[in-house]
């Protein structure tokens, strides 16, 4: 069974849209959005998939969400049978934090896989959990996004290094750091030397839900990247939709 985030009450997040950020922006794929994080950023943009009543973890706008109103429970074959029907070849796996329910996940592309089996899977993750193998064998590309000092979490929570070195190793994984400030890239610039992550896979993003503040961030982010051998990511999904759920 997997437990995923709603659009709607008792309507899972599963849906066909372009990938909007990191190295493949901007191609088509269906994604899937699962519930549940062990982290808590406080400017996390899907609160709504671990920010329930009840949990007193900060977050910037202070909003907790109804946890029956914002969960659904699939078994395997409903969700592998949701994806299907939406006919892409690309399925990005997002959340939340989709690799604690890597079992599950694991069945679910095993059926997948035998009705596609050129499907390209993407799992998109903060990088604090070992994927097992039973689901990395179905995995293309890791999508990491390690979380630094401006999203709330302790570091030894957020960047464990035992976990930063098997990705560093999986030439599948490439790293997207959340960044709002100058101050937060040259934190991702000191996180990458100290681990030794080459700079042609690391990707800064800058932070934010609307279109204007992302503007305003790209137009320094751009030659910092440029200057140091590194890429910039946009947020292509918010300029296209705005901050709104199954987009």
């Amino acid at each position: 069974m997997l437990t995923l985030a709603t659009v709607t009450p008792g309507e899972p997040e599963i849906f066909a849209s372009i990938q909007g950020e990191g190295r493949s922006a901007g191609k088509e794929c269906t994604f899937i959005r699962l519930s549940r994080c062990n982290l808590a950023c406080v400017w996390c943009d899907t609160a709504y998939t671990w920010h329930f009543d009840g949990d007193a973890r900060p977050h910037r706008d202070g909003v907790t969400y109804d946890r029956a109103e914002e969960q659904v429970v699939l078994t395997e074959e409903q969700a592998a049978g949701r994806i299907l029907a939406l006919g892409q070849d690309r399925l990005v796996i997002t959340g939340g934090e989709p690799i604690l329910q890597a079992p599950a996940l694991a069945r679910m592309l095993a059926l997948l896989r035998i009705e596609i089996p050129g499907i390209f899977v993407e799992i998109e993750t903060n990088g604090t959990v070992r994927p097992p193998p039973a689901l990395d064998r179905f995995v293309g590309q890791y999508n990491v996004s390690p979380k630094l000092a401006h999203s709330g979490n302790a570091a030894e929570l957020a960047l464990p290094p035992e976990r930063l070195a098997e990705w560093v190793d999986n030439l599948r994984a490439w790293f997207k750091f959340v960044v709002a400030s100058e101050a937060d890239a040259r934190e991702a610039l000191a996180l990458a030397e100290v681990h030794a992550i080459p700079r042609e896979r690391i990707l800064l993003m800058p932070e934010g839900t609307v279109a204007s503040v992302l503007h305003a961030r790209e137009e320094w982010l751009e030659p910092f990247c440029e200057a140091h051998g590194l890429t910039m990511s946009r947020r292509l999904h918010i300029e296209m939709f705005g901050d709104t759920r199954g987009t």
